[in-house]
């Protein structure tokens, strides 16, 4: 500030930051009126000494006198390897001052999923999804925030702040609208890359025209900081110096002062000169020289300070340092009268051990670090690290000094990193247990471990980067090491990656080539369950020979153990993909379960099979009009996800399927509710997966069926639902619901070339199920006028492969194609007729279709209605305008 300037130097980095304050102070105001009101986002980004971390605590101060909470956190240049670090300093001293009934109750179902990433709870076994991890995380602090109401959160330094951190952030930050809390973030531009610097674009990109750019202070507010620091009679000359030796950053301004009144200069032009050299002692080298200067004691003490870089307290450094505590008391007095180390300010609201420390400023904090010689920086991180163990706090916490340790075959490091690693699994950080893994192989493993080592990093990555997960894993099977259930769960967890990783190919491959090398037996018949899973949802080629193996093969399971059910559940699969006996296919998949539900170990959460044969189980019964039985075994999925905090894939996939179900039903809302959810979900993972056009197709295909034709080609077109498909089964049969789109934008030609592609997939397979793959139904109606010979044909193919899958919806559906294209009384026939076999099927929409036809065809007032009420009740808007233009025309209704 220029005009009213700060009242102290230690207030320098306020002067001219006028219109910062005054934003701060309307977002203020915004909290604090109401609420209801939205929240809000403030990035304040500038290069280092510009007077981020001024701003923040002025922040503070400004919403503290308006009775604001102020919860605050920073992150830290030698804690970014530390998962939820910054996090957790944000939440912990709000959450750790209630009680833990309380801290439950507030966080409800959120709390097994969030605890264990904030640390006040402990995680549960096995590996926690990411995503969900940070949902939980961005609900708990929505939850908080609407206790807290006005609340103020601080997060100084974000460049450094760990890739978890930012992810919540990220993630927060789009959800502010329906939550009063401001949001203030200070970061320096650049420093970051990656998935760091993504989440950092998206948190600028939430705040829109809030991110303020800080800038140097001009010429005339260098002069009044000086004036106001030696005195009103510095002369302009000695001024203009001091703003051209540091070019207007604060920061450097401050500690040039500090130095010429240390060095009793008198700040006129004669002695301008000296400024330069006093400069140069102020920071990096110089600032280490002033360092050495104050001994090698002190020294030590700085440098350990910065390898423990948080939870400074004298009684640690010493221990670290390996000096007594009257000398290390005497070091730290030493270092704050330096002003290299001070104690927080508790006006910051920071929670610190007692007896605490911190660096005065992040630059200093880096220039000491990096002035540790790199032998004794590498000793010291491993000394913190032992001692960080004999404390008791865990390898996770240790981890980050392990990593700096350089590689010394020591199998006691690697045995941490693999236990670090697990710890990170298990609260969600699966990037940190890659890096712990990653370093752990540098060591070396011993050889009997280092396979094992190489399957836990390719599991530490299977549900982030499938194409990691593939190298890893192709490497730890080409040596030794890996034997048993290991390996084969290896080989499907490979094939597994290579399929979401779109090489179904090479996932068929992985699991044939490793069945060869196993006599018959239960690996063996796992893997082989395996291959004709990844084959029956190859969306292109799948051989006669295949399916009659399969079917021999299964011909021989009782369902005695789960390869025999997965054979079984398989075989339905295939059947009904070809279209062949539906109640066979209820049969087949009948006896793969034990009494009526999952066997143990073939579960929605377990990992020897997958979820892929559970999908293929629940499809099996949708088409073949056991839709109960689908709702129930996807919306268990839901449950069984939601319940082990699986937020990515996975969830994602079981809303896709459950929407199927609700869409086979006709509860065409819930099904649009479900598939939006599911591509929601998808779009977190990556586009272009297999289950990302699960979503939309889904979705697309029932907005269809709702009669909303322009928001289908407008989410088609924004998710990129064209070609080129994926080489996996999508459901519903993309190229059926791509061709019927097209029909419906009016683009003809275009969809009887999509639904000829269609048909030649169809033929590839070695079958066809109008139901599964209703293409030949939608290309008949497009042909009707422009080829009718081909058409009718068409509309009897269906009609024979209906009958002879024999579900009412199948029979129904062609009935209803046929009578489209018959004319007078034949088609009014054909019409009743698709009445009553869809009157019995599950499937209401096709029901309320084949009224509303009926009704028309027959001019019946009566059927037309019962057709409107029941478009009505499944929410399908396209069919209730058609059914009420009539009914208002009249048309010859009786």
């Amino acid at each position: 500030m220029t005009e009213g300037r700060p009242p102290t130097a230690a207030s320098a980095s306020l002067w001219e930051r006028d219109a910062e304050i005054t934003t701060v102070a309307d977002a203020l105001d915004v909290l604090c009126a109401d609420r209801s009101s939205a929240g809000s986002l403030l990035v304040f980004r500038g290069e280092a000494g510009l007077g981020k971390t001024a701003l923040l605590a002025e922040t503070r101060r400004i919403a503290e006198r308006r009775g604001c909470d102020v919860w605050s956190a920073r992150g830290a240049e030698t804690l970014k390897s530390v998962p939820f670090n910054v996090v957790r300093q944000l939440l912990q001293p709000a959450l750790l001052s209630l009680l833990p009934e309380e801290a439950r109750e507030y966080l409800g179902d959120w709390y097994d999923i969030a605890g264990p990433a904030l640390g006040i709870a402990e995680p549960q076994e096995g590996s926690a999804d990411p995503q969900y991890v940070c949902d939980g995380l961005v609900a708990a602090v929505r939850r908080l925030a609407r206790r807290e109401w006005p609340l103020v959160l601080l997060i100084d330094d974000a460049h450094w702040a760990d890739q978890e951190t930012l992810r919540w952030l990220a993630a927060f930050a789009e959800r502010l609208d329906d939550v009063s809390v401001l949001v203030v973030v200070a970061r320096r531009p650049g420093e970051v890359s990656g998935d760091s610097a993504r989440h950092l674009d998206d948190v600028a990109a939430a705040a829109g025209r809030s991110v303020n750019n800080l800038s140097a202070l001009t010429p005339d507010a260098t002069a009044g900081l000086t004036r106001a620091t030696l005195g009103r009679y510095a002369d302009d000359a000695f001024c203009r110096e001091v703003w051209a030796v540091t070019a207007g950053n604060p920061y450097d301004t401050v500690e040039l002062l500090a130095k010429v009144q240390d060095s009793e200069v008198q700040p006129v032009e004669s002695r301008a000169g000296e400024l330069r050299a006093l400069n140069r002692s102020a920071r990096g080298g110089g600032l280490v020289d002033r360092l050495k200067g104050l001994g090698l004691e002190a020294t030590r003490f700085a440098w350990a300070a910065a390898i423990l870089g948080t939870s400074i307290t004298v009684d640690m450094v010493a221990r670290l340092a390996t000096m007594d505590d009257g000398i290390a008391r005497h070091c730290a007095e030493l270092l704050c009268s330096a002003r290299i180390l001070t104690t927080p300010d508790p006006a910051a609201g920071v929670e610190r051990e007692e007896g605490g420390l911190e660096f005065v400023h992040p630059l200093i904090a880096t220039a000491v670090y990096n002035s540790i010689p790199p032998a004794v920086c590498t000793a010291m991180h491993g000394v913190a690290a032992q001692i960080i163990t004999e404390l008791g706090r865990g390898a996770a916490e240790a981890a980050r000094h392990l990593l700096k340790v350089h590689p010394d075959d020591d199998e006691e490091l690697v045995a941490q990193l693999r236990e670090a690693a697990r710890e990170h699994l298990a609260v969600g950080a699966p990037d940190a247990a890659r890096r712990c893994l990653e370093r752990a192989l540098r060591e070396p493993p011993r050889p009997d471990v280092h396979a094992h080592v190489l399957y836990e990093l390719g599991c530490a990555t299977l549900l982030t980067a499938p194409a990691v997960t593939i190298d890893h894993l192709q490497y730890a099977l080409g040596i030794p090491g890996l034997d048993g259930e290991r390996r084969v769960d290896a080989v499907v967890r490979l094939s597994q990656a290579q399929l979401h990783n779109d090489q179904l190919e090479e996932a068929v491959r992985t699991v044939e080539a490793e069945a060869a090398r196993h006599e018959p037996g239960p690996a063996r018949m796992r893997l082989t369950a395996v291959q004709f899973m990844w084959e029956g949802i190859h969306g292109e080629t799948v051989s006669p020979a295949r399916s009659r193996r399969l079917a021999e093969l299964a011909s021989t399971c009782t369902g005695r153990d789960n390869a025999e059910r997965a054979l079984l559940i398989l075989r339905g699969f295939d059947a009904m993909t070809h279209g062949e006996s539906a109640e066979e296919i209820v049969e087949l998949c009948d006896r793969a379960l034990v009494n009526g539900r999952l066997a143990p170990g073939l579960g929605w959460t377990d990992q020897e099979w997958g979820i892929e044969l559970l999908m293929m189980l629940g499809s099996a019964y949708a088409y073949a009009d056991r839709l109960d039985r689908a709702e129930s075994l996807f919306a268990e999925a839901l449950r069984a996800y939601t319940s082990a905090g699986w937020r990515g894939g996975h969830l994602s996939l079981a809303n896709a399927f459950l929407g199927l179900a609700y869409r086979r039903q006709g509860r065409l809302r819930d099904a649009e509710s479900t598939l939006r959810e599911a591509l929601v979900l998808a779009e977190r993972v990556g586009r272009g997966l297999p289950l990302y056009w699960s979503a939309t197709c889904g979705l697309v295909d029932t907005l269809l069926a709702r009669g909303r034709i322009q928001e289908a080609w407008s989410i088609a077109d924004q998710y990129g639902f064209a070609p080129p498909y994926p080489s996996t089964i999508v459901l519903p049969d993309i190229r059926s619901v791509r061709g019927r789109l097209l029909l419906a934008v009016g683009r003809t030609e275009d969809g009887i070339n999509e639904l000829e592609a269609a048909e030649k997939t169809a033929a590839s397979r070695g079958g066809h199920n109008p139901v599964f793959a209703p293409w030949s139904i939608d290309l008949a109606k497009a042909l009707a006028v422009q080829d009718p010979p081909r058409a009718a044909q068409l509309a009897a193919d269906a009609r024979r492969q209906a009958e002879r899958f024999g579900t009412d919806t199948a029979i129904g559906e062609a009935l209803r194609c046929a009578a489209t294209l018959a004319t007078g009384n034949r088609a009014v026939q054909l019409a009743a007729q698709a009445v009553t076999y869809l009157e019995a099927s599950p499937c209401q929409y096709e029901h309320a279709a084949a009224r509303v036809e009926y009704g028309i065809a027959a001019r019946s007032l009566t059927e037309l209605n019962r057709g409107l009420d029941l478009a009505r009740s499944c929410g399908a808007e396209g069919l209730v305008a058609q059914a009420r233009e009539v009914l208002e025309t009249g048309r010859g209704l009786r």
